[in-house]
């Protein structure tokens, strides 16, 4: 069985925000695979809904290159949060997000097309250059292409986040452009995983509706209830969750009274504007987090 360390329970508790004592038997149950223990803890309730496990680590930036209706963001990290703000480094990136704009690959999330991308304008030659200047690994990670009537971007924190929004809309005025900009502001903050309801997968939905009738069948008071009460509680919370997890149905950031949706507000810019599609990349989301101690590595090189 997997020692379980401090480091570990300590990440779990950022990751979902359990109780200590929640996080070491889940990680004891689960012989410290992190992300089985994350589901342990989402059945059990100990999860607090609002901390999804998202496995931040690795540093670097997403850049975007943009021309007309077309547009392309692109994620390259680095070891260090230092490298990610020099300005070789980020030259660099920007260069990456230009020549994946120019190649027309389309790319994705899953890093599809990074090695066609690499043999494109040099960009493997340099990789191995600037890595030999900056004095630390770099690694082009991944890159996608939106392309519309219509398109918005949206860098936030420096790069950390970068968003694409493309839209169909008759009209490419100023004041849709705005909208859009707004709405990729949206998506950076709240961070949707669809565009609407009909867009969301049913293994999704499945695997949500499994852990809400874990949930409830872990709390005695809620599994005494009869079945149909149940179902219409699993139902419910559903409903509730997808009001977070699909744009069109979450809550305006800027709306005024606090309640009109994205799907009201860009119906009052234009009836026939549509999002067709949305990418947001955040840097490091879903790579394994790298457990770093200064003081046990400079005692280690003094060791040496």
């Amino acid at each position: 069985m997997a020692a379980i360390t401090a480091a570990m329970v300590k990440e779990l508790r950022e990751m979902t925000g359990a109780g200590m004592m929640d996080c070491k038997k889940a990680l004891s149950e689960t012989d410290g695979n992190m992300d089985e223990a994350v589901e342990v803890l989402r059945k059990s309730g100990a999860a607090k809904a609002e901390k999804k496990a998202s496995r931040i680590a690795a540093e670097g930036i997403c850049r975007i290159a943009c021309d007309g209706n077309k547009a392309v963001v692109a994620e390259v990290n680095s070891e260090t949060d230092f490298v990610a703000k020099n300005e070789v480094f980020q030259e660099f990136v920007q260069k990456v997000a230009d020549s994946a704009l120019a190649s027309g690959l389309k790319g994705g999330k899953d890093g599809e097309d990074v090695e066609a991308l690499l043999e494109k304008d040099g960009l493997k030659d340099l990789l191995v250059e600037k890595t030999a200047k900056i004095g630390e690994k770099l690694s082009v990670r991944r890159f996608e292409r939106a392309e519309a009537d219509c398109i918005a971007t949206y860098i936030h924190g420096g790069g950390r986040i970068g968003v694409i929004v493309a839209a169909k809309t008759p009209d490419t005025s100023d004041a849709v452009k705005e909208a859009l900009t707004n709405i990729a502001m949206q998506v950076a903050a709240l961070s949707p995983k669809f565009i609407s309801q009909k867009d969301v997968d049913q293994a999704f939905l499945d695997h949500e509706k499994e852990i809400i009738k874990a949930q409830i069948e872990n709390d005695p008071k809620e599994a005494a209830k009869p079945d149909k009460v149940k179902e219409g509680m699993v139902m419910g919370r559903i409903n509730k969750e997808m009001k977070e997890y699909c744009l069109l149905d979450q809550v305006y950031v800027k709306a005024e009274d606090g309640k009109q949706s994205v799907a009201k507000y860009l119906e009052s810019v234009n009836k026939e504007l549509v999002i067709e599609n949305f990418i947001r990349f955040e840097v490091g989301e879903g790579m394994e987090k790298k457990n770093e101690d200064f003081a046990a590595e400079v005692a280690a090189q003094m060791n040496a």
